[in-house]
């Protein structure tokens, strides 16, 4: 009973600390209250993400590198959650944790109660390691970005006075938002490339295979299609607003087909 107690009570903590910042946009909406919660949102979400962290080696680098689905979901909701914490201290994205950490906090958790064990024989290579490192930001950059264009949609319908599902507070300036997106999907354009490129060029040495054309290397190349061709009608022809959401969601949807989709597949319901 004391171990399982032992067990639970960071989940626990986390699962609390996350939901805690969650629901405090509504606070950090009132202007009289904005800074004091700003400073008490980036306290508790430091406090989240370390505890987070050590749960996430103790299941994932404790006993080799166990890269098992849920093991995945929860270094990319890490990521994702990091990568807001950095964002929010530059551009107060209160509202943005309504989409982030409610899941976050379900990704933490799954990997102590539903394990999917994959431990990789060759995770002490080198270049696998920076492999993984790099997939696995690219892929929490896009979907933190896939988040923020859902925030910016909700945005988009509040200028128009269209009633949302959620209350959230008032937003950054659309052009500032909007910036942020661009940003973020450029710096995970270039991590996807180095992903794709090392991945066709050391695959033997990586994964121990030759290169196989698959329908993960379809999909994770059409996803890269998608965001090129949106960064380029960024700058040719200044694409924004809808156009900008709606490429940046279809491009996200092709990534989680090509990596978690597969992974879900081979090892959660096969068993590989």
């Amino acid at each position: 009973m004391t171990e399982l107690l032992q067990k639970c009570l960071p989940y626990l903590a986390l699962v609390l600390i996350y939901l805690a910042v969650a629901s405090n946009f509504r606070v950090s909406a009132q202007p009289l209250l904005a800074q004091s919660s700003a400073s008490l949102r980036s306290g508790l979400l430091a406090l989240g993400l370390l505890i987070h962290a050590w749960l996430l080696y103790q299941v994932t680098f404790s006993h080799g590198l166990n890269l098992g689905f849920f093991n995945v979901l929860s270094l990319i909701a890490w990521l994702t959650v990091l990568i807001y914490g950095w964002a929010d201290r530059k551009h107060n994205l209160a509202g943005l944790q309504a989409f982030i950490l409610p899941q976050a906090a379900v990704f933490a958790v799954l990997p102590a109660y539903m394990v999917a064990d994959h431990t990789y024989p060759n995770g002490e290579s080198a270049l696998f390691l920076a492999h993984i490192a790099i997939a696995l930001l690219a892929y929490s950059l896009f979907t933190f970005a896939t988040l923020h264009a859902l925030l910016m949609l909700f945005a988009e319908r509040s200028l128009h006075n269209k009633a949302n599902l959620l209350c959230l507070p008032n937003f950054p300036p659309l052009m500032v938002m909007e910036a942020l997106l661009f940003q973020i999907i450029s710096m995970g354009f270039v991590l996807l490339t180095i992903t794709l490129l090392s991945g066709m060029l050391f695959s033997e040495e990586i994964f121990g295979q030759p290169l196989q054309f698959n329908h993960k290397a379809v999909f994770s190349i059409a996803s890269w299609v998608i965001y090129a061709a949106l960064l380029f009608g960024r700058v040719r022809y200044g694409w924004r607003g809808m156009k900008a959401i709606r490429w940046t969601l279809a491009g996200f949807a092709l990534l989680l087909l090509a990596y978690l989709g597969s992974k879900f597949i081979l090892q959660v319901l096969l068993g590989r």
